[in-house]
């Protein structure tokens, strides 16, 4: 009795000994669960609204939210007026695409959508301005330099010095039979419906997609050219260049024309019947198309260069050429 007395005593001095030390684990793992809930839930906070703690770890995936709210604030314009046939209807643009299409109206109708994400649309002004030879409406943007502020000219003319702005301008045109269309821009594409009359554009970073009940012409320098010419009998030269993409032409089955075509990775194919002028290459060309004359000129370095032959029909537009 007096045996088994002494080992319940034993149990008890060890089970006080050990008290402490059990609660302080027990104290360890309650403030090690604490911290582990805190984290997880703090880190799904930080997930959704950013905080400035977590910014630097999760950049990246942050980003996107915020961009999407940025990216919200826009302003529109709104212009209409008359310009008579013959006459050009003129878009320069910096960042944003350009589209055109046939009106029915008697009336030229301009619509520009101003986005961004960081900089001020507010600070980029849509000007128009009326010449002899039509109607000129440029995206005008703040210059740095302010002794020498960004103009808006016709044609060549103007200034257009853009740094660290990212306004976007996307241009949307209608235009009425007869009048010419001109349009410019240097980060987008450019592309229109069947106009009526002669088409001219440039871009430098976008393909350009144009199609002309008259003469078109294009260039750009990353991107691809598709045009379609109603017309051949366009005066002096017309070329089309790009760098970096293909140039694909549908032109008028009774074309005359002097052609030169070169390519530095890509090919040369043709629907016309040519007459081949010196050596025969795959990667340049020099012929006569019908009886000559007017040069048509194309050149790229990367990319296919292709002429296809459209019939046209007498009501309805121009169909490609299945005898070849």
């Amino acid at each position: 009795m007096k045996s088994k007395l002494m080992k319940i005593m034993l149990v008890m001095v060890i089970g006080l000994a050990a008290a402490p030390l059990a609660l302080e684990q027990l104290s360890n793992l309650q403030r090690i669960a604490e911290r582990w809930t805190r984290n997880t839930f703090l880190s799904g906070i930080v997930t959704v609204h950013a905080s400035e703690r977590e910014a630097g770890e999760s950049a990246a995936f942050v980003s996107k939210p915020l961009a999407r709210q940025t990216a919200s604030i826009s302003n529109e314009f709104r212009w209409s007026g008359r310009v008579a046939a013959g006459r050009t209807i003129e878009i320069k643009g910096i960042n944003g695409d350009v589209r055109a299409a046939a009106s029915q109206d008697s009336e030229v109708e301009v619509t520009a959508i101003k986005t961004a994400r960081r900089s001020d649309p507010q600070g980029v002004e849509i000007r128009v301005v009326e010449h002899e030879g039509g109607v000129t409406i440029c995206a005008v943007y703040p210059n740095a330099n302010s002794s020498r502020p960004n103009q808006c000219e016709p044609d060549e003319s103007g200034r257009m010095d853009v740094k660290d702005n990212d306004v976007v301008v996307t241009f949307n045109v209608r235009v009425p039979q007869g009048v010419r269309f001109n349009g410019r821009t240097v980060n987008g594409g450019i592309e229109t419906g069947m106009l009526d009359s002669d088409v001219d554009v440039k871009s430098v970073n976008g393909s350009i997609k144009v199609s002309a009940a008259g003469v078109a012409r294009a260039k750009t320098v990353n991107g691809s050219i598709t045009a379609s010419l109603g017309r051949a009998d366009w005066n002096g030269l017309l070329d089309f260049k790009t760098v970096n993409g293909s140039i694909t032409l549908d032109l008028p089955s009774d074309m005359n024309a002097d052609v030169r075509a070169e390519t530095l990775n890509g090919g040369i194919m043709t629907d016309f019947p040519l007459t081949i002028l010196g050596r025969v290459s795959r990667r340049h060309l020099n012929g006569t198309i019908g009886s000559g004359g007017r040069v048509l000129a194309l050149k790229t370095v990367n990319g296919n260069i292709n002429l296809r032959r459209v019939v046209a029909r007498i009501g309805q537009p121009g169909t490609r050429s299945q005898s070849q």
